[in-house]
């Protein structure tokens, strides 16, 4: 189980870059996918082990 919370809205940090939360899906196989938007409005799909959390 993880540690983070990602909850739409959640400000991350992903392989790309600076986003925000918009979307958490599960999986056929249970895992989880985060929707993450960035600066220019592209949606991109992430699993929990390459977001983590951005400091405020």
């Amino acid at each position: 189980m993880s540690e983070s919370i990602f909850t739409p809205g959640a400000e991350v940090l992903t392989t790309r870059g600076r986003g925000v939360v918009v979307d958490v899906r599960a999986t056929p196989s249970g895992k989880f996918v985060i929707g993450v938007e960035d600066v220019s409005g592209e949606v991109s799909y992430f699993t929990e082990k390459a977001l983590r959390l951005a400091q405020s």
